[in-house]
């Protein structure tokens, strides 16, 4: 839900202001783009954006909520039957807002807020499949790369142990090439003496 501004509502009052979101939702609906003030646009495209998506969804539940808040049945039997359809493939972003310059009397900001109805373009698509893809390479590599690091763990586990076992060996070994060397050392000096 889109979070509440803080400071001044439109048109005075809370319930004001909701009466006047609902108004511009319904002539968004009805004429596909309207305009308005840059801040009017700013706050339609959260409220409109989210009575697309229950409009998406389709259910009675979904369709009796937008009814509660746009009054006009022919606005809403257009938007869950055109609208909706038009923009199936398209996750978000349903709304476009365009600055358009001041207005002449006031200076105002002004802008046009319309709907997107465009089909998602075969490029957007391929980027967006070929994101997922990458995601689920990735998942795949971390999954991986558990198991993996589960088995290093347990080889560095086996390891102080192996090394513990092979360290009598070692010792025993030494043992023996000890006196193996000093024999070794003692028959080239006997056989100095003999050749003097």
């Amino acid at each position: 839900m889109p979070t509440p501004t803080k400071g001044p509502r439109l048109g005075g009052g809370p319930a004001h202001e909701r009466l006047m979101l609902a108004n511009l939702a319904a002539a968004l609906f009805e004429h596909k783009r309207i305009t308005t003030t840059v801040t009017k646009a700013k706050r339609l495209k959260p409220y409109a954006e989210r009575l697309v998506t229950f409009a998406k969804r389709g259910d009675l539940a979904s369709r009796r909520r937008v009814l509660g808040l746009i009054s006009n049945k022919g606005v809403v039997h257009e938007l869950f039957t055109d609208i909706a359809q038009a923009v199936e493939n398209r996750d978000g972003g349903y709304t476009r807002i365009t600055k358009i310059g001041n207005r002449k009397g006031d200076n105002a900001p002004m802008a046009v807020i319309e709907l997107v109805l465009e089909p998602v373009s075969a490029k957007q698509a391929v980027v967006a499949e070929a994101t997922s893809a990458a995601k689920r390479d990735a998942d795949k590599k971390e999954a991986a790369a558990a198991p993996a690091a589960e088995t290093e763990v347990a080889e560095t586990e086996a390891a102080p142990e192996a090394e513990a076992a092979e360290a009598p060996k070692a010792e025993a070994a030494e043992t023996e090439e000890a006196p193996a060397a000093e024999e070794a050392a003692e028959k080239p000096a006997a056989e100095e003496k003999d050749a003097k």
